[in-house]
């Protein structure tokens, strides 16, 4: 697990050094976010301060992740073979990190498009959801299609929820298209959360720190492992556990590092690169590590701001009435008078108790098996 620990960290510095340049660069280039036309308003409108900010500052998490898990590699290949059963790069990294870069490379578009025409417009939304929509074809082909020596997959044709459920196969083209549904989904999620200095970048931090948890106690307890994949010992018929945890870990340090310039009063947002990236990455880590059912629990809160969203369509439009002064729900809260910060801490809260659960829930089903 030596690797795991060197890459969160190696990831932290990068990523907390990289900012100050990254802020420098895009205020140079006059990469600011855009302020949207409909952002809650009152005496003094609480985003207007945040005009001029620089966005797109998941580019430098996104390439803090991807040096960081290298190294990463290159601290397990000094080890020897017989103490680590994953050294080389593996397709389960292929599609982890694709899926963070490829993500991440819509929302930059998307970030670049608003740069340039001066507002919040951006990409359309059939235009972004085209791009998810071929990223997610992509890797849930190579993760469904391309197997290991073993015949393992990054996914599973089987729904799961801590593992897989064996009632429930819906075979390759059903998985590819479920694979699709969790990335579109949760990169959006993210996206939703995001708008409050901090806000998503920790609640992001909670989520892979969990995956990263469950992928390392995969690898512990992994039926790869034939000194561990004995009969009576209950282990996880998962891919490449070593390589999620490792990814993770290096993804939620990179976060830490970002979290330190993002925090109220943000020197720069990580814009759509960084939320639709991250997204791609924890819907992939749930699929990875058979999961996807837990996933709405451990990512409790993007549910909520995404699920505040939806209510809140549906209510205007087939009552002409607004459940929520404005949605997403943060910005709800702001109308009320609730200051940002007391906001992002509280959601942190209750996304930490989502991740808090839905670690205890995989946690029980592994002692309900114990001997």
């Amino acid at each position: 697990m030596r690797a795991v620990f060197i890459a969160s960290i190696v990831a932290f510095v990068v990523s907390l050094f990289g900012t100050p340049f990254a802020i420098r660069l895009f205020i140079k280039l006059k990469a600011a976010q855009p302020i949207r036309t409909d952002a809650p308003v009152g005496p003094v409108p609480p985003h207007e301060g945040k005009r001029g900010t620089p966005t797109m500052g998941g580019v430098v998490f996104i390439v803090a992740t991807v040096i960081a898990y290298v190294i990463g590699h290159l601290a397990l290949m000094t080890l020897p073979v017989e103490q680590i059963a994953q050294v080389t790069p593996t397709i389960t990294a292929l599609v982890l990190l694709g899926l963070f870069v490829f993500c991440g490379a819509v929302g930059f578009i998307d970030d670049l498009l608003k740069v340039r025409k001066r507002n919040s417009g951006g990409l359309s939304k059939r235009g972004k959801l085209m791009g998810q929509l071929l990223v997610g074809v992509a890797f849930g082909v190579v993760a469904l299609y391309y197997p290991s020596t073993n015949n393992e997959t990054v996914g599973s044709t089987k729904v799961s929820f801590i593992k897989d459920i064996d009632w429930l196969n819906i075979g390759k083209v059903g998985a590819v298209i479920l694979f699709v549904f969790i990335i579109i989904a949760t990169s959006n999620a993210v996206n939703i959360t995001d708008g409050l200095d901090g806000l998503a970048t920790g609640t992001s931090v909670m989520v892979l720190s969990a995956f990263s948890f469950i992928g390392a106690w995969q690898y512990q307890h992994w039926c790869g492992d034939w000194t561990y994949a004995k009969p009576g010992n209950y282990c996880y018929d998962v891919r490449d556990p070593l390589e999620i945890a490792l990814i993770c870990a290096a993804a939620a340090g990179a976060c830490v590092g970002f979290l330190w310039w993002n925090a109220s009063p943000a020197r720069i947002f990580m814009g759509d690169t960084g939320a639709l990236g991250l997204g791609g990455l924890i819907g992939g880590a749930a699929l990875a590590t058979r999961t996807e059912l837990l996933l709405p629990i451990i990512g409790g809160l993007f549910v909520i701001l995404m699920g505040s969203v939806i209510l809140q369509m549906i209510s205007y439009k087939t009552t002409g009435k607004r459940i929520f002064r404005m949605s997403p729900l943060q910005h709800h809260f702001e109308l009320v008078g609730w200051s940002e910060v007391n906001i992002v801490i509280r959601f942190w809260i209750v996304g930490g108790l989502c991740v808090a659960l839905g670690l205890g829930i995989f946690y029980s089903d592994f002692l309900r098996t114990m001997p």
